[in-house]
């Protein structure tokens, strides 16, 4: 059986430190076995990461915008707006070709998930929450992280560094 791999744009430290915390804070602890993440693909082949060391990627981090909260329905998520993110996603899906599942296959909405698996009543809360508070805060991508999927948690395999 083939292994899964995940393929996630590595925040800057202080994105990333601002997500999990009110992710360590937001997402039920028995869940949250994962650090805050932005996934670029949900289930990727060995020989569709093995194909990303060819690709050319920014010499420089690329900027991002933290621009809103949003409901997942049972949770609640920060979305993330970046004309350059979408151009790496779109050109690693190009050079890592072959096939992608269904999720990888819909639109991309490009988030960072702070709280999931709850009422529905608990996610609208924290919503409002977070909207009186929110403002837009730039970010950067410092490159891209290659995960297997180990059935819950994730194991780092590979980083490939954006500069």
């Amino acid at each position: 059986m083939d292994r899964t791999f995940i393929l996630t744009a590595e925040l800057d430290e202080t994105s990333f430190v601002w997500l999990d915390g009110l992710r360590r804070e937001h997402f039920p602890p028995e869940r949250n076995v994962l650090p805050a993440h932005l996934t670029l693909f949900h289930r990727l082949s060995s020989a569709q990461t093995g194909r990303l060391q060819v690709m050319e990627l920014p010499a420089a981090p690329v900027p991002i915008v933290f621009d809103a909260t949003f409901l997942l329905g049972f949770g609640v998520a920060v979305r993330i707006k970046s004309s350059e993110l979408d151009r790496l996603r779109a050109r690693a899906r190009d050079v890592m070709g072959g096939a992608f599942s269904r999720q990888d296959s819909q639109s991309w909405r490009p988030h960072v998930t702070i709280q999931n698996k709850v009422a529905p009543d608990a996610a609208r809360q924290l919503h409002r929450a977070l909207e009186r508070e929110f403002a837009p805060r730039p970010g950067s991508v410092t490159g891209l992280l290659i995960w297997e999927y180990l059935g819950g948690p994730w194991k780092p395999v590979r980083r490939l560094p954006l500069a």
